[in-house]
């Protein structure tokens, strides 16, 4: 029986990637994004594309009653949709802040609630969040981000606890730097962010400056295959990297917290 698969968040970047991988290993793949015109390839390739707002739950629902009613099951939710807002926690809207968190972790939720029923009729089921190291390391200027990070990964652990005995599984991709628009996106929202004669202008050039420096080499393609290993595996990790230096910066960061923070403050 052909398995069925819904990504969010397959406009551009790894969920674009992550959507052409499914369906070229024989998945039916279902997803969606803000901007339909950024879809068309992967239409053309025998993918279900249309538009999906992940601060609208209604346009959540569509998306998988269509899938229901056209499918009839549910193997695979990746939870791909999200983006960077940085800025100076003193000067970022609060309503910019608000808005990451609706994306990144409440439309996760939102989506994954509406799936649920399916998977639990079913017995069956994997639920992929794509989180970031971001979830465990820090820069300045993305707090909110970082926040919106940490906190899928607490949620995505304790959905694990409770729908396992349903014979579904959820688990968490940590992506480390990757090749793609992230990174653009989130330094041009830092600059937006800033008020006028802000103090940490400086403090924006610095942190563009380190991503610069940081020279992100993996690609959408190369995180693509994360994806679906953490959706295929049999018995699903906790965590997925990319990396052996994605998983040690993780480590450090969290078993050595006060160094890791003098090292980032020398950097910025």
């Amino acid at each position: 029986m052909t398995k069925v698969a819904i990504i969010t968040g397959i406009s551009s970047g790894m969920g674009h990637a992550v959507a052409r991988l499914f369906k070229q290993n024989g998945f039916e793949v279902y997803g969606g994004a803000r901007r339909l015109d950024r879809m068309q390839d992967l239409i053309e390739q025998g993918i279900h594309a249309q538009e999906l707002d992940m601060t609208d739950k209604i346009s959540m629902r569509a998306l998988v009653d269509h899938v229901v009613k056209e499918e009839g099951q549910i193997d695979v939710l990746v939870n791909n949709a999200g983006y960077g807002e940085y800025g100076p926690i003193e000067e970022i809207p609060v309503e910019n802040a608000k808005k990451q968190f609706e994306v990144n972790l409440f439309g996760a939720d939102q989506i994954t609630q509406l799936v649920l029923p399916t998977m639990r009729r079913q017995h069956s089921g994997r639920i992929v969040n794509i989180s970031s190291i971001g979830g465990d390391v820090y820069t300045p200027l993305g707090g909110w981000y970082h926040a919106t990070k940490a906190g899928v990964d607490m949620w995505s652990d304790v959905l694990d606890l409770e729908v396992k005995k349903f014979g579904i599984r959820s688990t968490v991709v940590q992506p480390g730097g990757t090749d793609t628009e992230w990174a653009t996106v989130a330094l041009d929202n830092a600059r937006k962010n800033l008020k006028e004669d802000s103090p940490y202008e400086p403090l924006v050039d610095k942190v563009d400056n380190l991503f610069g420096q940081m020279g992100f080499t993996a690609t959408a393609e190369d995180l693509a295959k994360v994806f679906y290993k953490a959706a295929t595996d049999k018995k699903p990790k906790r965590r997925y990297f990319n990396s052996a230096s994605d998983h040690a910066m993780v480590i450090a960061a969290r078993s050595m917290p006060n160094l890791y923070k003098f090292i980032i403050s020398k950097l910025v």
